[in-house]
């Protein structure tokens, strides 16, 4: 079942709750409310909801309350739909590496490393320069 599961990346999770590109921040609840009715299980790190939760409430053009932000990652953490996935100590090796041979951003290569040692070989992001391995197939929602 793990391989029909897709990583949703940050910046999926901002658009749902930033309604200043219309037509992403539909596309991006779409696809997170297939997750909320049961119809798909997507993966989320811990890492991705600590990126959400800043950017939510410090950088997009109306941020939320940081109450309403904690009650958002609150609710994803609970619910059951989203498999969250944690980085081991043995990660931050792992995504070193994956850092230094693929030139990519040590943050990505967290999500990347943290990604493979749960089976997790999808995400949905925008971002496909983020994630340069070929390891990962890159989904974006938006093309």
């Amino acid at each position: 079942m793990k391989d029909k599961i897709s990583l949703i990346d940050s910046n999926i999770l901002v658009y749902a709750f930033d309604s200043s590109e219309k037509s992403k921040h539909k596309k991006a609840r779409e696809l997170l409310k297939k997750c909320w009715k049961g119809e798909q299980k997507f993966a989320v790190s811990t890492q991705n909801l600590s990126e959400f939760f800043v950017n939510v409430t410090k950088k997009i053009e109306k941020p939320i309350s940081k109450e309403d932000g904690a009650k958002i990652v609150n609710s994803i953490l609970e619910f059951e739909g989203f498999l969250k996935l944690e980085p081991k100590k043995e990660t931050i090796s792992k995504a070193m590496i994956i850092s230094i041979r693929n030139n990519m951003n040590y943050w990505d290569s967290l999500i990347t490393a943290t990604m493979i040692e749960n089976e997790i070989f999808s995400a949905y992001t925008e971002n496909a320069r983020d994630f340069k391995i070929d390891e990962v197939k890159i989904i974006n929602p938006f093309l």
